[in-house]
């Protein structure tokens, strides 16, 4: 593997405090997003809110943005478009109002049929219940809850029971700071940001135990328990140059699908990169600082 860092000698365990101080601010303001999330306080998608869902099929190619860009100069602000690939077809989701399903329909086609260039038919509709949102919010909420279970089952059976609960944190403290990143720009949270956010609870937990395991490797050479700080940040130190080219090389991947992949893939892109940077952070000065911190009450 490619080196960009060699024989580095940081003092990661030393920076504890200050990465602890900046984790609790990112925890806090997640943990506020959490709550306005749960109360409905946020920016949802239709899948959260309920409303109503258009498949439409255009004679021709249509511009995404031309086509979003109709909708709110109509009067429809509150629109979520997806383009289907590959064809002229478009899901079309407004959220809920007292408007009928009937009456959103009439208006978007009302909107599209003032359109030059802009020939069209609506292939379905759909309403999604606010309690349908509300379920698919409540499993969501479910999903992440057994992703964490999960995490610590397995590093618990991997190393220790204390590690799987270090990850389980550093895993959380991610999660709670892409949502409190979100809540802050009022971006839209949907269920393609849920899989965001579960995708990198994985990378963060891949790239976690790669340093559990290094530390595992060193402390069979540790010759004191005083030394396992030593141990930590040498472990921390040999698979830095591994971490940083990985990260590196996934976030040109995902940059790449920031730029091209279209409004739609943007938000999913962006909470990816966040997470990334986030995660690769977590698993050198949560993670690990929390089982030091563990070893020296113990010890």
């Amino acid at each position: 593997m490619m080196e960009l860092l060699k024989d580095t000698n940081i003092d990661f365990i030393g920076f504890r405090k200050k990465a602890f101080i900046f984790s609790a601010f990112l925890v806090a303001v997640g943990l506020f997003a959490f709550i306005m999330i749960s109360l409905g306080k946020a920016n949802l998608s239709v899948d959260f809110t309920g409303g109503t869902n258009l498949q439409i099929r255009f004679k021709d190619h249509v511009d995404i943005s031309a086509l979003r860009k109709a909708m709110v100069d109509g009067g429809i602000n509150d629109v979520q478009i997806q383009e289907i690939s590959g064809t002229n077809d478009f899901f079309i989701k407004t959220k809920l109002s007292d408007t009928p399903k009937e009456g959103i329909q009439s208006k978007i086609s009302a909107i599209l049929s003032g359109q030059k260039d802009m020939k069209f038919e609506i292939l379905g509709s759909s309403m999604v219940g606010a309690g349908v949102g509300k379920t698919l919010k409540q499993y969501a909420i479910i999903a992440a809850c057994l992703a964490f279970i999960g995490i610590i089952i397995y590093i618990a059976w991997r190393f220790t029971f204390v590690s799987g609960i270090a990850a389980s944190i550093a895993t959380f403290h991610d999660v709670v700071a892409i949502l409190g990143v979100f809540y802050i720009l009022d971006k839209e949270l949907n269920l393609l940001i849920i899989t965001a956010l579960l995708t990198i609870a994985g990378y963060s937990l891949q790239d976690t135990v790669v340093v559990f395991d290094r530390i595992r490797e060193n402390m069979s050479k540790m010759k004191s328990k005083s030394d396992f700080g030593n141990v930590i940040n040498k472990s921390i130190n040999e698979v830095l140059s591994r971490t940083i080219v990985t990260g590196i090389s996934t976030l040109i991947a995902l940059g790449a699908l920031m730029i091209f992949g279209g409004e739609v893939l943007f938000d999913f892109s962006f909470a990816l990169i966040v997470g990334l940077v986030v995660g690769t952070y977590s698993s050198i000065f949560v993670a690990s600082p929390l089982i030091f911190i563990w070893r020296q009450k113990v010890r």
